[in-house]
Formats: C-alpha cells, sequence, structure tokens
C-alpha cells in the first residue's frame, strides 16, 4: 500500500521483477512520487515515478502519527501542514534544503534535480532477501 502527504507526494512500495542467470526474482523497494504545486518546481526537474495502478493509496494517518508523539491529532496535521508549505516556499524562493524522513530517507535538490534518496535502513527493512539489487533499483 502507499501512503498520501497531502501537498508533497505518494510513498509507496513496489514489487519489481528481476531476471537473473536461472531464475525470476521479485524485490520489494520504496518510491516516492512527488505531488507539489507546480509553482513551486520551476527551474526544478524531478524524476518521474509511476505507480502501479493496484496500489491502495492511504491518507496520512495522523492519528497514529500523534500516538508516537503524545500531541493530538489536530497539531499533528497543522505541524505537517506547515512543515510542507515551508518547504515550497524555500524550493519556491530558489533555496534548495534537503528534507528528512526519519528512518525513510531524504528529499534533496541537487544540480536543480529534486530527488528522494531513501536510507539503506529503509530498503533493508523491506526486502531482506536481495537488499543490494533492490538498493540499485531505488
Amino acid at each position: 500500500q502507499g501512503v498520501l502527504v497531502p501537498g508533497l507526494g505518494t510513498f509507496a512500495v513496489v514489487h519489481e521483477p528481476i531476471s537473473g542467470t536461472e531464475e525470476v526474482y521479485v524485490v520489494r523497494r520504496p518510491v516516492f512520487q512527488l505531488d507539489m504545486d507546480m509553482s513551486c518546481l520551476r527551474e526544478l526537474v524531478f524524476p518521474a515515478v509511476m505507480m502501479p495502478g493496484d496500489i491502495e493509496i492511504m491518507p496520512l494517518d495522523y492519528w497514529w502519527l500523534s500516538q508516537t508523539n503524545c500531541l493530538p491529532p489536530d497539531v499533528v496535521r497543522g505541524c505537517v501542514e506547515e512543515t510542507i508549505l515551508l518547504y515550497s516556499f524555500q524550493l519556491r524562493d530558489r533555496q534548495r534544503p534537503a528534507f528528512a524522513f526519519e528512518n525513510i530517507g531524504i528529499l534533496s535538490c541537487q544540480d536543480n534535480v529534486l530527488c528522494m534518496q531513501f536510507h539503506y535502513s529503509c530498503i533493508a527493512v523491506l526486502e531482506s532477501r536481495d537488499t543490494w539489487v533492490a538498493q540499485l533499483l531505488t
């Protein structure tokens, strides 16, 4: 399944077949599909990521997030919305800060390319058998 972070994009896990010398392996790897206001992204390039049609996309669960930090869900929602708004304003003003997602990865801009770089530990949790293959594909 995937998770939609409103104003930012969708995180999901895709299953990708890889042909080996003897057999076909299927690895699980994380993907991120950017969904920001295009006026924030002028002059920036970002990789197009296609989500398979069979992935169920769920909205971000603010209640669950509130349980991890003891803040009410409406406060968590406000923090997430304000953080994404601040990030989009920084991009619009040609600032290029990195946006870190704990235990997931970093959304960064290098040479005007905005891309998600997943942590090795995130990929390893998803794909224990063929971690290096999943890492190379990601």
